[in-house]
């Protein structure tokens, strides 16, 4: 890499201050996607002033244009500009290692120990709140993009075709042909482009991570197909995650609805209320919300004996491995290959309409998601009056009295162990 295609802050912060920093982030990054991104702009910018204000929100425009979860792609960009291609896979990993590490750990005391007291009480409180959480990020989302009649239309449109079981691949593609046919829709989209000089974008390094990223993604699926069968659990796994990958315009909670689709209904993988449990797990984790995918890439190894049934452990832990590689690899590749372009042109607006109109119609989705869940956890015969409680309680805290989504997760899980040890 020549002097001149040094990323911004290159050299400034020793690597080894800047790696302690990633795996801190790592353990201490709850609170979802804004909780995750304000961290990194207190930490980084007001406190260490490692990547100045200007140099960072467009870090964050261009990770909000892209599909995949934006704060860890927001880290996996700074740590490229801090110390090029070596820092950004070193903050993107570590990012995500912790929270890799607590899902597996959780997801066998979900298998092995299910039934206890404690967790099924805590599982009991946190499935409600997760409701409340899930309409709380509709109504934020909602807020930031819906700004006129015709993107609130494109949100109705996201939420119907979601009741009429249309598939999420096609949802997300015909929103983002109507956005730009209609460039009009791009006032709804609340990213505003950074204004700087353009220079002249190198290619070489770009085409390098691009022919480097497939080659392992090629590597990957074949050692998969090729060791294990095609229809082999991991094999369908690394191209169904793939897939997930390049679909989560929005956040996981809008991706969700697909991974639903195609973990309980299309591969079976775990059941619907294991999914949930899942999601309510993922909530009192740090890290990405995306890393459900390890979950039902843990439970489908172990459920389905991938490496036979007298390796159930194993097989989950490589479920869960493989869910992760193939959720995250695309991301990597759309900062290290991207990234370079961007910081030359600054110029992504012809991109606002159609992600307008994406971010519009995922709205009406993630609705549609929090009403499927209710359907789960709170409907039955007859309603589950304490899970309608927490639900409302949880909405409450975090709508009206702006708490934070950590003490609601852990209020809620207080509520239904109590509820557990004390009413019949």
């Amino acid at each position: 890499m020549a002097v001149d295609d040094l990323p911004h802050g290159h050299g400034q912060v020793s690597f080894a201050a800047a790696l302690r920093f990633w795996l801190k982030l790592g353990f201490i990054s709850f609170g979802g996607p804004a909780g995750q991104i304000a961290v990194m702009h207190q930490e980084l910018v007001d406190r260490r002033r490692w990547i100045d204000e200007a140099h960072f929100l467009h870090a964050l425009n261009f990770c909000m244009l892209l599909p995949g979860p934006e704060a860890q792609q927001l880290a996996t960009y700074l740590g490229w500009r801090m110390h090029g291609v070596r820092g950004g896979i070193a903050a993107g990993v570590l990012f995500v290692l912790p929270s890799l590490l607590l899902i597996g750990a959780l997801a066998w005391l979900y298998l092995t120990h299910g039934g206890n007291t404690l967790i099924a009480g805590t599982l009991a409180g946190i499935k409600p709140a997760v409701i409340a959480i899930v309409l709380m990020a509709a109504w934020r989302l909602g807020s930031r993009t819906l700004r006129n009649p015709l993107l609130v239309a494109l949100a109705v449109g996201g939420g119907v075709a979601r009741v009429l079981d249309l598939p999420f691949p096609l949802v997300i593609a015909c929103a983002a042909l109507l956005g730009w046919l209609w460039p009009g829709l791009q006032r709804g989209l609340a990213v505003e482009p950074v204004r700087a000089p353009p220079s002249v974008p190198r290619w070489r390094g770009p085409l390098r991570v691009l022919a480097c990223v497939c080659a392992l993604w090629t590597a990957a699926i074949g050692a998969l197909g090729l060791g294990f069968g095609w229809h082999h659990p991991y094999a369908q796994m690394g191209w169904f995650f793939t897939k997930a990958a390049l679909l989560t315009f929005g956040g996981a909670y809008a991706v969700l609805p697909y991974v639903f689709d195609g973990a309980v209904d299309h591969h079976g993988w775990l059941s619907a209320a294991q999914m949930i449990d899942g999601l309510a797990l993922g909530e009192t984790t740090p890290g990405p919300l995306i890393m459900i995918v390890a979950f039902a890439g843990f439970l489908g190894g172990w459920q389905q004996q991938a490496l036979g049934a007298d390796a159930l452990l194993l097989a989950g832990v490589v479920g869960a491995c493989v869910a992760t590689w193939f959720t995250f690899l695309p991301s990597f590749l759309f900062i290290l290959a991207g990234a370079p372009l961007v910081e030359a042109s600054r110029g992504i607006s012809r991109l606002t309409a159609p992600l307008a109109a994406v971010s519009a119609t995922v709205v009406g989705v993630i609705v549609h998601l929090a009403l499927f869940l209710a359907g789960h956890v709170l409907v039955g015969e007859p309603v589950d009056v304490p899970a309608l409680g927490i639900a409302l309680a949880a909405w409450c805290a975090l709508a009206l009295f702006k708490r934070g989504l950590v003490e609601v997760v852990l209020g809620a899980a207080a509520l239904g162990l109590l509820g557990q040890l004390f009413m019949p």
